[in-house]
């Protein structure tokens, strides 16, 4: 894989903690690649290499909104939000629907969303990213379901599932869970990402291939 044609993938970081931030950083100087992309739970956002992320439930949110609202936040250097948008790099098309999912706060706006509340996501967040178009990546804090199961449960989002449906992207990649697994929902290849402080990934972006490495001690 060459570098010119691969990215480095993050699951959740927590790196609010010294220890998981060190992990993180250490997983970047190992990457070859000299961009990002990292599935939220992120934590700090002072980054060594440009990155493209969803918020996960555990962020500062502070931060999460002034980079929702097109802000620079002084906390941020190379943090670039995925929230019902998309980018493109190397040639691929990532979408991400950042937060997770509430049955309580789905119906509501944005904007009546307050403290701890604004880490979900709401319906107008899945109706814009059902609108996107040609996405080959699918980024997502919640997983679809039959993704894993828990006890006598599965806790996949039905809104992750219509979000696939409706975009039928070549690979999705799932945090929060802090947990490698694979399935296959449609013609989608669905990989949870372990979490950060463990492994990291190099994403070939000529056939989205994922190749999974021990993360270094930091």
């Amino acid at each position: 894989m060459g570098v010119l044609h691969s990215m480095l993938v993050l699951g959740d970081a927590h790196a609010d903690e010294p220890d998981r931030r060190r992990g993180l950083l250490s997983a970047y100087e190992a990457s070859p690649s000299s961009t990002a992309i990292q599935l939220g739970d992120l934590m700090y956002y002072d980054l060594p290499k440009p990155t493209w992320f969803i918020a996960g439930n555990n962020e500062d949110l502070d931060v999460i909104e002034a980079l929702r609202a097109g802000e620079d936040p002084p906390e941020a250097r190379n943090a670039n939000l995925l929230h019902s948008t998309t980018v493109d790099l190397q040639g691929v098309r990532f979408a991400g629907l950042s937060g997770n999912y509430a049955p309580t706060q789905y119906q509501k706006d944005r904007q009546h969303l307050h403290d701890d509340r604004r880490r979900h996501f709401v319906r107008n967040d899945v109706r814009r990213a059902k609108r996107l178009s040609d996405v080959d990546v699918l980024l997502t804090h919640e997983a679809p379901n039959g993704l894993l199961q828990y006890e006598h449960y599965d806790p996949g989002c039905d809104q992750v599932d219509d979000l696939l449906d409706a975009l039928d992207p070549d690979l999705c990649l799932v945090g929060h869970h802090h947990e490698h697994l694979e399935m296959t929902y449609g013609s989608t290849r669905v990989v949870g990402l372990d979490a950060a402080w463990r492994s990291y990934y190099e994403l070939d972006t000529t056939d989205l291939t994922l190749e999974r490495h021990e993360t270094p001690d930091g």
